[in-house]
């Protein structure tokens, strides 16, 4: 709920306390509802503080607890509150006023450096011990909440966001060449490899998962949590595990409400955020406060094209949903003025650094606006929900059963799925066969789908050897021949998946004084549905089995049942830059044609990809690699214009 920030110096000698006053000046930016330091000869601890959560009115961070010799400063909502209290022992009296911080601070002196894999929740904090002389600080387990720092010889500095540290002195913005190079080079939406990298040398990341301490000049880390493998769930029925199901993500919700403001929550025509705001909304009613909901549509002139099973406007599905579940607030916006191209440089100056999801960018930044002026606190959403609660790719599911010998099982699925779906039966066994034969499948991708044009400059690529460093992480073809249990897996195994998301949230909750909340991203939903056996997401041909089952009376038929279409956001992207399509393309040119960006970029692609579409802004080009080179490439290069030549 807040900006931390901080310095140590590594010698235990003392530290000039303007330097920490000059990071909290920078913070300005961003609105509070307190600021507050503390620092001692060696130490500075600082706090730019948003109120979110009822227990944080009037709380004032840095926390010191001089009995026990302790000083905390926390970016945190904690969700498991009930159970910490119970086994730290806090007595019920204290229970409902005491703030997240208060409990990080006990579980720290409980646990120890152990404590970051007692809590759930979203946090990212820095505790000063007194009588060990060093500081000991974690990021959650899915990098909600960033954390940044930089390191010198004798000084180490953290900050929530990367600007404030450029007022430390020698601290200076100079481009990270192999955060740069992965950045260019990795076709989907991943940003680098290196989860304690930065797009600036010299400045780093505590990577998702870990803890940090740093004692007796050395700074060190530690991993610690690893969701695979997961103890398997073992049920009597489906009804069990549908009602284990409601349990667990029903208590995710409600623990994700705790706001004194608004309740706000995203809200698309699909299975994910539907099932969010389902029980969201159910736990709202008896407070009387409603959920307000935020769903995107097509500009008013939009005419949608044809993507097969995909539609662009959802609102008869939104409404349906609304309809049914009740005490929703609701809000369509379809903002207008806003594109993928108008909003560049305003993402840029949030993240401090490129971005690739351009296609969504102009909406999810509409909402949040939206949001704040609605005094929202609290956005829910589903994000994770892939992955996690509507987790079940049936074609997959029959591939295993083929690979496993499982016959019996295998015809009944599949023979179900043809009943249920009225799928075309030789493509359905083409696409079971390609996952159950891989080397077959890449060989044949290989040979029929369009290679991702190469952005990077090529000779930049060599310099900097990054097609080396990505196979080594298993991410250079990634996704290609993968069956989607080993995508499942590596998902949540490779920690560079998650770093972008919390970037986006953490960032945004800054700007915007509301917290991005994602109950699917919950880590007992995680571990809940990482223990269910696969046979309970994929039953009698039926995708996402689970979750529609346990989700009956809860959502409309219409959306809980509905596998013949999806959603599809930000597909108006090119239709809504058609006002100012040659402003692009004369910048397009001007990118191809700029010596600063030159050693970075393929000038040659990127010439090829814009001829390609120049006169021909369709619409359906928004999805096309070459629309989506051009515009990684001209984000890169508004950034890089914001570096010093």
């Amino acid at each position: 709920m807040s900006a931390i920030t901080g310095i140590i110096h590594l010698q235990h000698d003392s530290i000039d306390a303007t330097w920490g006053f000059n990071m909290m000046s920078a913070l300005q930016r961003y609105p509070a509802d307190c600021i507050h330091t503390w620092h001692n000869r060696e130490v500075f601890l600082g706090c730019h503080a948003q109120w979110i959560t009822p227990e944080s009115i009037q709380e004032v961070l840095p926390f010191i607890d001089r009995e026990r010799g302790l000083c905390i400063t926390a970016d945190a909502i904690i969700d498991n509150r009930t159970e910490l209290f119970d086994t730290l022992g806090v007595i019920k009296a204290d229970r409902a006023s005491m703030p997240d911080s208060l409990l990080i601070l006990l579980a720290y002196e409980k646990w120890g450096h152990e404590a970051p894999g007692h809590l759930v929740g979203d946090f990212a904090f820095m505790i000063w011990d007194e009588k060990k002389r060093s500081l000991f600080g974690a990021r959650d387990f899915s990098g909600s909440r960033t954390l940044y720092f930089t390191r010198t010889s004798h000084l180490f500095s953290f900050c929530t966001v990367i600007h404030p540290l450029f007022s430390l002195p020698g601290v200076h913005k100079e481009l990270n060449e192999q955060w740069a190079s992965e950045f260019l080079t990795i076709p989907i939406s991943t940003d680098a490899v290196d989860s304690f990298s930065t797009i600036y040398k010299g400045i780093e990341q505590l990577a998702p998962s870990h803890s940090i301490s740093i004692s007796d000049g050395r700074v060190s880390f530690s991993r610690y949590c690893r969701l695979y493998p997961q103890p398997r769930l073992r049920l009597k029925s489906n009804g069990e595990y549908e009602e284990a199901f409601r349990e667990v993500f029903g208590r995710a919700v409600s623990d994700r409400l705790r706001t004194h403001h608004e309740v706000g929550a995203h809200l698309s025509g699909g299975l994910d955020s539907g099932s969010v705001v389902s029980f969201a909304a159910g736990s709202l009613r008896p407070l009387n406060k409603p959920l307000h909901t935020f769903s995107s549509y097509p500009v008013d002139d939009f005419i949608d094209f044809n993507l097969p099973r995909r539609f662009a406007d959802e609102r008869p599905y939104i409404q349906s949903t609304i309809y049914h579940v009740g005490n929703i607030v609701p809000s369509f916006l379809n903002f207008p003025e806003m594109s993928p191209y108008t909003e560049i440089d305003d993402w840029l100056d949030t993240l401090e650094m490129p971005y690739k999801f351009f296609e969504n960018s102009f909406w999810l930044k509409g909402i949040y606006k939206k949001a704040q002026d609605k005094g929202v606190g609290v956005l829910l959403s589903g994000q994770r929900g892939n992955f996690t609660i509507s987790w079940g790719p049936a074609l997959d599911y029959q591939a295993r059963l083929i690979k496993q010998f499982r016959w019996i099982r295998f015809f009944w699925e599949n023979r179900r799925y043809y009943q249920t779906t009225s799928a075309n039966r030789k493509q359905v066994r083409q696409i079971v066969g390609k996952k159950v034969f891989p080397p077959l499948a890449r060989c044949i991708a290989s040979n029929e789908e369009e290679p991702f044009p190469t952005l990077i400059n090529p000779q930049f690529a060599k310099e900097t050897d990054v097609h080396e460093r990505l196979r080594e992480s298993g991410i250079e073809n990634w996704g290609s021949g993968l069956s989607a249990y080993d995508v499942r897996k590596d998902h949540f195994n490779q920690l560079y998946f998650w770093n972008i998301n919390g970037t986006i949230s953490t960032k945004l909750s800054l700007k915007y004084r509301i917290w991005d909340r994602d109950p699917t991203n919950d880590l007992r939903v995680i571990r809940f549905c990482l223990s269910v056996p696969e046979s309970q997401y994929v039953q009698e041909g039926v995708d996402r089995s689970l979750l529609r089952r346990a989700m009956a009376g809860l959502l409309p038929d219409k959306v809980r049942v509905n596998r013949k279409t999806r959603g599809v956001q930000g597909a108006d992207g090119v239709h809504r830059m058609l006002p100012a399509w040659s402003d692009f393309i004369h910048e397009l040119q001007a990118m191809i044609k700029d010596p600063h960006t030159a050693p970075y970029l393929n000038k040659t692609v990127l010439a090829e990809c814009l001829n390609r579409i120049r006169t021909n802004p369709n619409p359906e080009i928004v999805y096309g690699y070459d629309f989506r080179v051009l515009m990684r490439g001209l984000i890169f290069y508004r950034f890089m214009q914001s570096m010093p030549q």
